[in-house]
């Protein structure tokens, strides 16, 4: 079993990647659910829908996130009723959400009911939520706390970040769908896939003894950062807020309790030294996941890596 930890437009990418190149009944992925909120009686889980339309195939490339070939006249009806649509859902979208909101209400818990989704959308692999309690990623910025929505979409990523919390980690468990197997005998290691460190990955490493168990098992991140930039989001202003630089190395820095290697774009390649110098391994190629062929050759650069890693570990 491979485990790919996702989040975001880029995970998402990555985890479109995976399936095309990894058997379905190999590969579990672990969406945060940090993100998810409440918004007009609706359970709103944006990261899991975004590598849900992603591996289904029926994301919007162009935009990034939401449903390809989107009609608005939902929220347009809305607008005209004086509901504030800060949130836009796509008619496609909500369908997606009225459909969750019903599994929910019948009984089941946030993992069934997403593996439900996932079945109708024809989703073979394991497609997961990190938890089934709620947690809430709350943006500390200098104009007080944020949920990490009103941040990131209301406020448009303007204010200055000071750090982040996870409202609930400390009663919120791992999900027993994907947790159960993360463990050396069971699994052939994790992926962190190349998703905001901050905002996607760090909310599922929160979850009570997941970093215990990652030290058990080979890691690898995908760097999210091409030179000096994000390609997508605000990880490249959150990084430079606290006073971190937008490379490879914060990245490996940040994960470094649990990290054996790390993937990185060529533009980064001068990075590599200062990489193996922490005891990394260390591959390079194209990250830029511009296409599903760029994607796939991604996926299997990394599970190279991992395989590697995995190799060093029982030598």
């Amino acid at each position: 079993m491979i485990h790919a930890f996702s989040g975001g437009v880029g995970g998402a990418k990555l985890a479109r990647g995976l399936v095309d190149v990894v058997p379905a009944q190999a590969l579990s992925i672990v969406v945060n659910t940090g993100d998810d909120f409440d918004h007009l009686g609706l359970r709103i889980m944006p990261d899991f829908d975004s590598v849900a339309y992603a591996v289904a195939g029926l994301n919007d490339e162009q935009r990034g996130w939401g449903r390809a070939d989107e009609t608005w006249h939902c929220k347009e009806s809305l607008a005209s009723l004086g509901v504030d649509t800060w949130f836009s859902l796509g008619d496609r979208d909500m369908a997606t959400h009225l459909l969750r909101l019903s599994l929910l209400k019948s009984g089941l818990d946030t993992t069934s009911a997403c593996a439900e989704m996932a079945r109708r959308m024809g989703i073979a692999c394991q497609l997961v939520p990190m938890a089934d309690d709620p947690v809430t990623t709350v943006v500390l910025t200098d104009e007080g706390e944020l949920p990490f929505q009103d941040y990131f979409v209301r406020r448009g990523c303007t204010p200055r970040v000071k750090g982040f919390r996870f409202a609930g980690v400390e009663r919120a468990a791992p999900s027993a769908a994907w947790f159960a197997s993360l463990s050396p005998d069971q699994t052939d290691g994790v992926l962190l896939c190349p998703s905001n460190p901050y905002v996607s990955i760090d909310p599922i490493l929160a979850l009570a003894g997941v970093r215990s168990r990652l030290r058990d098992v080979p890691v690898v991140a995908v760097s999210p950062v091409i030179a000096g930039a994000s390609v997508k989001g605000p990880l490249a202003k959150m990084l430079g807020e606290m006073g971190q630089a937008c490379t490879p190395v914060a990245i490996a820095a940040h994960y470094q309790d649990i990290l054996d290697g790390i993937v990185i774009d060529s533009r980064d390649a001068a990075h590599e030294p200062e990489l193996r110098r922490l005891g990394l391994r260390v591959a390079v190629c194209d990250t830029l996941m511009t296409s599903r062929d760029v994607s796939r050759e991604l996926a299997r650069r990394s599970l190279q890596l991992l395989a590697e890693c995995g190799a060093s570990r029982a030598a």
